[in-house]
C-alpha cells in the first residue's frame, strides 16, 4: 500500500475536526477587541449601560471603563492611553495643549444633561432649600476654617457642625460646581471630604445627619430613599427649584444644570469596533440616558451631534474655557477649536 493514502485521510480528518470545532464554538474564531474608556464618574452610568447593551449584539468586543474623574480621564486620553473619555465638563486649555503635543485629535460629543444635586441626610429637618448666595458663603475659599456651623450660613438654622462632602479636584463636577457657585473653576474651600466615586458621597451623607454634599442627578435618583435633595434658589429668582428632568428641560434649575460629553480619539475611531460603538451610543442615547435616570438632549440636538460625528468634526466648541448656561444647540453650531 502506498504511504500517501493514510496521510491524505489524516489530513482530511484534521480539517473536519477543525471545522467542527469552529462550528461548535464560533466566538473562539473571532478576534477579541478592546475599547478603553475612562473619566467622569457622572457619565459612567450612561457609558456602562451603553457598553452592556452594545455587547449583547457584539460579544467579541470587550470594554474597560474607569472612573478617574473628568480631569483624570483627560490625562490618560491626551496621552493616547484611552479611546474615549467620559467628561462632565468641557476639555480645558491645558488638556487641549497636552492632546495637541501628543498628536491626539478628538471629537467632542454631547450626550445628555445632568443636574448637579445638593443632598442632605433625610433626618435633616431645617434644610429644604438653599440660595446660591448661601452656597457661595458655604463653599468659597474664605469659608475654610471659618464657616463651621449651620447658623453661620443662615441664622435660622441650628448651631450644629457642618460636615461637607464632594467630588475631588480631578472631577468635572467639582469644576462645574465651583465655576457656577464661586465664579471660578476649582475655587473652593478644601476642608471637606472628597471622593471621585459618587457612591462614596451617597454613603457618607446617608449616615451623617449634619452632612451636605453634591453629586450627579442619577446618583441621587438611584438613592432617593437614603438622601434628600435641597431645592436651589437662583440669583435672579425667588423660586426654590428641585432638580428634575422637567426643571432641566425648561431651564428653571439654575445654575447647576449642565451638559455631559464623551470625547472620542479620532485615530481610535478608525477602528471598526470603536466607530460601531460610538455610532450605537449616539443612536441609542435618548433611551439609555432615560434608563439610567439622566436627562436626554432633544432629538434635534442628537441629530446635529450625529452629523458632527459623521463629518468627523474635531476640536471643542468651548475653546478651553468653562461656560455656565450655554445651550447644546449653540454649542453644536460653533466652529470647534483644537
Amino acid at each position: 500500500m502506498k504511504p500517501s493514502l493514510p496521510k491524505k485521510i489524516l489530513a482530511s480528518m484534521s480539517l473536519l475536526m477543525l471545522a467542527s470545532a469552529l462550528t461548535a464554538h464560533p466566538l473562539k474564531a473571532q478576534a477579541q477587541t478592546m475599547i478603553k474608556i475612562d473619566g467622569s464618574s457622572t457619565v459612567f452610568p450612561i457609558t456602562e449601560a451603553m457598553s452592556e447593551s452594545f455587547r449583547e449584539k457584539n460579544p467579541a468586543t470587550k470594554f474597560t471603563i474607569g472612573i478617574a474623574g473628568t480631569g483624570g480621564g483627560f490625562k490618560k486620553f491626551c496621552k493616547g492611553e484611552t479611546d474615549i473619555s467620559d467628561a462632565s465638563r468641557p476639555i480645558l486649555k491645558k488638556e487641549m495643549a497636552e492632546c495637541s503635543k501628543n498628536g491626539i485629535y478628538y471629537m467632542e460629543l454631547p450626550v445628555a444633561f445632568d443636574a448637579v444635586t445638593l443632598v442632605v441626610n433625610p433626618k435633616n429637618k431645617f434644610l429644604s432649600k438653599i440660595t446660591v448666595e448661601e452656597l457661595k458663603k458655604l463653599w468659597e475659599p474664605a469659608a475654610q476654617g471659618v464657616i463651621t456651623t449651620w447658623d453661620q450660613v443662615n441664622p435660622a438654622w441650628p448651631a450644629t457642625p457642618i460636615k461637607l462632602y464632594g467630588p475631588g479636584a480631578d472631577s468635572g463636577t467639582f469644576d462645574y460646581f465651583t465655576e457656577a457657585i464661586n465664579g471660578k473653576a476649582k475655587s473652593s474651600r478644601t476642608d471637606f471630604t472628597t471622593s471621585e466615586d459618587d457612591n462614596v458621597i451617597v454613603q457618607a451623607v446617608s449616615r451623617d445627619v449634619n452632612a451636605l454634599g453634591y453629586l450627579g442627578f442619577a446618583y441621587y435618583s438611584e438613592n432617593s430613599k437614603k438622601l434628600k435633595a435641597a431645592a436651589i434658589v437662583a440669583k435672579d429668582s425667588k423660586n426654590a427649584v428641585l432638580p428634575s428632568v422637567k426643571a432641566v428641560m425648561d431651564a428653571s434649575y439654575k445654575p447647576l444644570a449642565r451638559p455631559l460629553f464623551i470625547y472620542v480619539n479620532a485615530k481610535a475611531n478608525e477602528r471598526p469596533e470603536v466607530h460601531a460603538f460610538v455610532d450605537y451610543y449616539l443612536n441609542n442615547a435618548e433611551a439609555v440616558v432615560k434608563q439610567v435616570k439622566y436627562i436626554p438632549l432633544s432629538m434635534k440636538d442628537y441629530r446635529h451631534t450625529m452629523v458632527n460625528y459623521k463629518v468627523k468634526k474635531t476640536g471643542t466648541a468651548f475653546g478651553g474655557e468653562a461656560e455656565v448656561g450655554v445651550t447644546i444647540e449653540e454649542l453644536l453650531k460653533r466652529e470647534p477649536k483644537n
